[in-house]
């Protein structure tokens, strides 16, 4: 049931980010794109642009859904990188592990979990479950080496469980991001185009100028679309990579653990 809760306490959050976000590019695409400051007689209808801004602007209504995006890519992002952070611990992982193995070696398991203590975070926390596991069955007579191995195990495994769902929590907001901003951006451009070329069947005469205006307004989307999606992927590889070595940090120390425990004469 807390189970529960959390997940709806965190997708309620998730929607609250978004249209807070939205709002915020609603204001920067009215009050500061679409300031008269930027367009030819103070109009930001009918004046051509007279800088990026108001060629920003005149993207269209598609412009807040990529800014929307952008910020979005932008906050998960900082939010997963301080998620990592603090799950990588305080220390270097592999220089973690090796000591935690041979601390084990050495049957100096309060060591190895004074050493957790100081690691801190997701893999520190795995291992300390393990160790202290570890210490229990060591002196349980009413067990089997078989027996206390396979505690030892799902000990670690239930740890581990616990822990991985964090690491990877909100990436997909990231690698949806990165899949729909482009496409998005596409759409805006799109429709940008269709604007232009009736505009100039309207016209009745052929006007290169208009066109080539029109047609720098509509790739504004396309280029916000592929900045906002190239963002996200490279967050998202980034994140990735680090929830591995997290994990392989993980599975390691877990592997040493369990061989250690298993190469003991009882």
């Amino acid at each position: 049931m807390s189970s529960k809760k959390t997940s709806s306490l965190q997708a309620y959050f998730t929607v609250a980010v978004m249209i807070i976000e939205l709002i915020i590019a609603i204001v920067i695409f009215k009050k500061i794109l679409g300031d008269g400051s930027h367009f030819e007689g103070g109009n930001n209808e009918k004046g051509h642009p007279l800088d990026i801004f108001g060629t920003v602007y005149k993207g269209g209504v598609i412009v807040p859904i990529l800014i929307t995006i952008v910020l979005m890519v932008v906050t998960f992002a900082i939010e997963r990188l301080i998620t990592i952070m603090r799950a990588k611990g305080t220390g270097n992982i592999s220089n973690f592990v090796r000591s935690i193995r041979e601390l084990v070696e050495a049957e100096r398991i309060d060591e190895a979990m004074a050493a957790c203590d100081r690691q801190k975070g997701s893999i520190g926390n795995v291992v300390r479950a393990g160790l202290e596991k570890y210490r229990i069955v060591s002196t349980d007579s009413s067990m089997d080496k078989e027996q206390k191995i396979a505690a030892i195990q799902k000990d670690l495994e239930e740890a581990t469980s616990l822990e991985l769902p964090m690491l990877s929590k909100n990436l997909v907001i990231l690698s949806t991001c990165a899949s729909i901003s482009t496409l998005i951006g596409l759409i805006g451009t799109v429709m940008g185009m269709i604007r232009s070329f009736a505009a100039l069947a309207n016209s009745g005469a052929p006007d290169s100028n208009a066109l080539a205006t029109g047609i720098s307004e509509a790739l504004v989307n396309t280029f916000i679309g592929i900045t906002g999606s190239c963002l996200a992927i490279v967050f998202f590889n980034v994140f990735q990579t680090q929830i591995d070595r997290i994990t392989y940090g993980i599975d390691e120390a877990n592997f040493s653990i369990l061989q250690t425990f298993a190469a003991k004469k009882h």
